[in-house]
């Protein structure tokens, strides 16, 4: 893939920004040009959040995500808000803790269910770490950053006292990608 347009959505205090920061710096580092806008309320927590990121091997001349490659809403929210912005065949990947919606869209898009909450929750016993769970599932799917370029970029922006069980939702949000490929929602 040549270009990549990512809309992450959720809400205040889930680490939304993080994800898309942590997206854009990997990408520099391997080389991409790189594109990333936020947008949040006034809201410290649980306010709407919004991070869009656009990554290509080519100029990125216009910096704001038109249609959507992939969509990550770990809200309802989000899900609802954003969906429509997805293009035809996109993917969707929803944190199947968070969003309850039916999910139902005119869009023929791919959707995967991630328990990333649950898993950061119970499985880490760090529920702030969904967000790299999350990230884990998008770098499986789209391979336009290297895992080893995510794993420098999670390093420099998460304080190193809790670098460990970020770099373990990583990885385990990279097997939860291995494994849904095959399961896709249409």
């Amino acid at each position: 893939m040549n270009r990549i347009e990512i809309i992450i959505g959720g809400f205040g205090g889930q680490g939304v920004l993080l994800i898309g920061k942590i997206l854009a710096e990997a990408a520099m580092y391997d080389g991409k040009n790189v594109v990333q806008t936020r947008l949040y309320g006034a809201e410290a927590r649980g306010g709407a959040t919004r991070s869009d990121v656009i990554i290509s091997n080519e100029e990125i001349d216009y910096p704001l995500v038109i249609k959507a490659d992939v969509l990550i809403a770990m809200s309802n929210q989000a899900f609802n808000q954003y969906i429509d912005s997805v293009k035809e065949d996109g993917i969707i990947i929803i944190d199947e803790d968070l969003v309850k919606e039916e999910i139902k869209s005119k869009r023929k898009a791919h959707i995967l269910k991630v328990p990333a909450t649950k898993l950061a929750s119970y499985e880490l016993k760090f529920p702030i770490v969904a967000n790299m769970i999350m990230i884990g599932v998008i770098a499986n799917f789209t391979n336009i950053i290297s895992s080893n370029s995510i794993i420098k970029a999670i390093k420099k922006n998460v304080p190193r006292k809790i670098e460990e069980i970020n770099l373990k939702a990583f990885i385990k949000g990279l097997e939860i990608g291995k494994s849904l490929k095959n399961f896709l929602i249409k």
